[in-house]
């Protein structure tokens, strides 16, 4: 009984290939028509109308890019390694000081 519940009941949500689909209609093709995201050309000599989500969302990574390369760029340098050599020049720099002070004595 739980089998011809499971069969029929794929049978009407188009499981079978039969009737209608909640996963295909009309509107859909089957195979690519060989354009590119499969949109056909507009006629010569008109250009292509832009969505509404086109202009948002180019804007959007634009901005987004010029942010951060500009933002990365900028950031402080907060390595070890720069850290590190920092405090050696700092630690040279005092060294040579102190010789230089002992020399003039």
């Amino acid at each position: 009984m739980l089998r011809s519940r499971l069969t029929s009941s794929l049978r009407t949500r188009g499981g079978s290939g039969e009737g209608v689909s909640r996963w295909r209609s009309d509107g859909h093709q089957d195979r690519p028509n060989g354009y590119l995201f499969n949109r056909t050309p507009p006629p010569p000599g008109q250009s292509r109308k832009w969505e509404d989500w086109e202009l948002p969302c180019y804007v959007t990574a634009f901005l987004t890019v010029v942010i951060l390369g500009v933002g990365l760029n900028a950031k402080p340098d907060l390595t070890l390694e720069s850290w590190a050599h920092q405090k050696a020049v700092e630690r040279l720099h005092s060294q040579n000081i102190s010789t230089s002070t002992d020399k003039s004595d």
